[in-house]
Formats: C-alpha cells, sequence, structure tokens
C-alpha cells in the first residue's frame, strides 16, 4: 500500500470491467478522496479484473457455480496481496467468505427496486399474453410466472448495455435489470419503469456496494471506516442472515428487503419454486440484524416444509 518512489499512500482497488463495475470503484476511489486529505486520484489505482462469471455468458449462472464467479479470481488477488480493496455489487456475494476476507464497508444503498424495461408494456401486468421475458435471474424469472403465468422467460445474461441492444433487436419483449445499476450509470429511458418494491420483492443487498478485504490489512480498514454507511450495513446484514438460512444461491429464488426506522429493522423475505407456482413469505422486526435475520429464514423454512425443498431440488 505504501509507494516508496514518491512516498505516497497508494491504494489499490480491484474490481469486475464491465462500465457498471468501474463506474462503482471510480465512486469509492472519489469518496475516498473526498474523506482523505492525504488522498488523490493519482494515488488510487484501480486494477480491472476478468472473473469466470464474465467470461462465461453462454449458460445460465446456477449451471456454471453461482455467485462465486464473479469474485474469486479478485479475492485470490486480496489473499495474495496484489489489490488492498475489492469493490462489489453486494447481491453477487456469497453468504459465506474465504478464511482471511472479511466485508469492511458498506456504501449507502441506491434504489433497491428491479426496473421492467420494455417498449411494449408499462408494467409487467400490461403484457400481452405469450410475451417473452429475459433474465438471467431466477428469483425474477419465479416472481416474473408467479404474477404471470401466461408469460414466457427464457435466460439472458449479459451486461445492462449489451441486455438493453438484445431489447432493442427484439430478441425479448420485456426484461429487468436493477434501478441502482441504472441511475449509477445514468441511464434515462421511456422503456424503463420502476416496479413496486411491495409486489415484486427484489434481491438480498440489492442496490448495495461492499467493500472486501484481506483482514490483516488494518490500514485499508482504516481508509474505508468513514465511507461505511451504518443503516445500509445493518439492513444488509439482516438480508444476509436471512439467505444463509435459506442457502442462497443462484440455483434458489429468493428475495428480501430490511428497512431501517429508528432501532428497529423490519425484514420480509420470500422463497419461489422457480416456475412461480408456489412460495412461502415472512415478516418481523428486530433490533440485531444477524437474529432477526435467521428467524425470519427459518420460519420460511418452517413454513415450507421438507415437500417444498424435495420440488425445488427437483426443479433445479
Amino acid at each position: 500500500m505504501q509507494d516508496t518512489k514518491k512516498n505516497e499512500i497508494k491504494i489499490r482497488i480491484g474490481t469486475r470491467g464491465s462500465q457498471l463495475a468501474l463506474t462503482q470503484a471510480h465512486e469509492v476511489r472519489d469518496r475516498l478522496c473526498a474523506a482523505h486529505d492525504a488522498l488523490t486520484p493519482n494515488t488510487i489505482e484501480i486494477i480491472v479484473m476478468s472473473t469466470r462469471g464474465d467470461r462465461i455468458l453462454d449458460r445460465p449462472l446456477s449451471e456454471i457455480g453461482g455467485k462465486g464467479l464473479f469474485t474469486e479470481e479478485i479475492e485470490a488477488a486480496l489473499l495474495g496481496g496484489q489489490i488492498d480493496i475489492a469493490v462489489h455489487s453486494l447481491k453477487d456475494m456469497p453468504t459465506s467468505l474465504p478464511d482471511g476476507l472479511e466485508l469492511c464497508c458498506y456504501l449507502e444503498r441506491e434504489d433497491a427496486r428491479d426496473a421492467f424495461i420494455s417498449a411494449k408494456a408499462h408494467s409487467l401486468m400490461d403484457l400481452p399474453a405469450g410475451s417473452l421475458i429475459g433474465s438471467a435471474s431466477l428469483r425474477r424469472q419465479a416472481q416474473t410466472l408467479a404474477l404471470r403465468p401466461d408469460v414466457k422467460v427464457e435466460s439472458f445474461r449479459g451486461n445492462v448495455q449489451s441486455r438493453l441492444k438484445k431489447l432493442d433487436q427484439d430478441v425479448v419483449d420485456a426484461t429487468f435489470l436493477a434501478m441502482a445499476g441504472l441511475n449509477r450509470l445514468g441511464l434515462t429511458d421511456s422503456r424503463i419503469h420502476p416496479m413496486d418494491i411491495t409486489h415484486f420483492l427484489p434481491a438480498v443487498a440489492q442496490g448495495a456496494i461492499c467493500i472486501e478485504i484481506a483482514s490483516h490489512n488494518v490500514a485499508a480498514r482504516n481508509y474505508m471506516r468513514p465511507l461505511n454507511h451504518p443503516d445500509t450495513e445493518v439492513c444488509v446484514r439482516a438480508e444476509r442472515a436471512m439467505l444463509k438460512i435459506l442457502d442462497g444461491s443462484c440455483r434458489t429464488p429468493i428475495a428480501g428487503h430490511a428497512t431501517i426506522k429508528g432501532d428497529q429493522i423490519t425484514l420480509e423475505g420470500r422463497i419461489y419454486l422457480p416456475d412461480g407456482s408456489e412460495s412461502h413469505a415472512f415478516t418481523a422486526s428486530g433490533q440485531n440484524p444477524e437474529e432477526l435475520g435467521t428467524h425470519v429464514g427459518s420460519r420460511i423454512r418452517d413454513m415450507a416444509g421438507d415437500v417444498f425443498f424435495k420440488k425445488l431440488d427437483a426443479a433445479l
């Protein structure tokens, strides 16, 4: 972390190479410079890294390993000392991290809603029967089919720009993206329609950026401390605790969202079969994020029962 040539502090940020990932890395760099007089953009290096999840685009994530595909190479660089911090979309992070790594900072959450994107309808409910919707997310696919069993869904991967291009080419009639990513990229389009969070519950931690470090890197932790947003941290910790109980991965359609008011956290969680034919939901409030998330996850597991999870395993 020390540039001995210039005797200046230098932080190396590891990130994926998509336009959204780079936008998020630059946001972290700018926030670091604003928080620390000793830092300037010239003392912070952004290192772009390719992950397996970025390279393999012709298969659903559930077939090739799930969320860890977007973090493995970056985490190896953290452990090996090639980078000091890693910037991630928290919804891409597994609930268990490799030994020696930790999440030390959560930026203030952006809009957590999903966006329905289509030139043919203003909402999912307005689409004609038989319409084709593209989405790589099993959660979005399951929620779509639960609300509209008369439409068709197919796997639809790629970054924000490539998905919008496919929509332009009429490959599908509609798709979904996270409002957070669209907002961070400054994208406005008449086809973008934010969805009611109570009807279409987002992915756990959607809209939140997290910072991962090697646990021994005290300097990196200290630099990131002023950037942490306590309310966001509390909410996503509750959501991820629920996800851990439900064995959440890219193979399991799980939705969850927490809000905080005063000292009370309220968490809603849902789990679906992939075809949307069955779902279970539970909402509770509490003060300890891990206890609340564990409680909500456990109640949903109990409500769903063994038969549901056997059906889930059979469907996947």
